[in-house]
């Protein structure tokens, strides 16, 4: 089993950065792909990013490529998503999620195995 914990949400005024961090425990995610996904209110789940861990490759979702950048601490075993330039359209839930079992860098839900509780992103105009 693997627990993920979101934190670092919070409000910031549009134009500025956040980070927010999941951490792992009860497994390492070396072997992993961990990605962020997000939930604007009334609105379908969303792909934001992706992390394979052990090559370190990433992809992003097209609304945030070149604001947003995904990365890795292997000492605590946490994956972190830098959002600069933030936008009210980035308004949303932001979760993680991991998939221990398969090696790619997924954008689907359908492919990851465990899931944070989310952290709340909220952009003012």
């Amino acid at each position: 089993q693997v627990q993920l914990v979101e934190s670092g949400g919070g409000l910031v005024q549009a134009g500025g950065s956040l980070r927010v961090a999941c951490a792992a425990s009860g497994r390492a995610l070396a072997s992993s792909t961990v990605a962020w996904f997000r939930r604007p209110l009334g609105k379908e789940r969303e792909f934001v990013a992706a992390i394979n861990w052990n090559a370190g490759r990433t992809s992003y979702g097209n609304s945030v490529k070149g604001r947003f950048t995904i990365s890795r601490d292997n000492t605590r075993n946490t994956v972190i998503l830098q959002m600069n330039s933030l936008e009210p359209e980035d308004t949303a839930i932001y979760y993680c999620a991991a998939a221990m079992t398969r090696v790619g860098l997924f954008t689907s839900e359908k492919d990851y195995d465990y899931w944070g509780q989310g952290t709340q992103v909220t952009v003012s105009s």
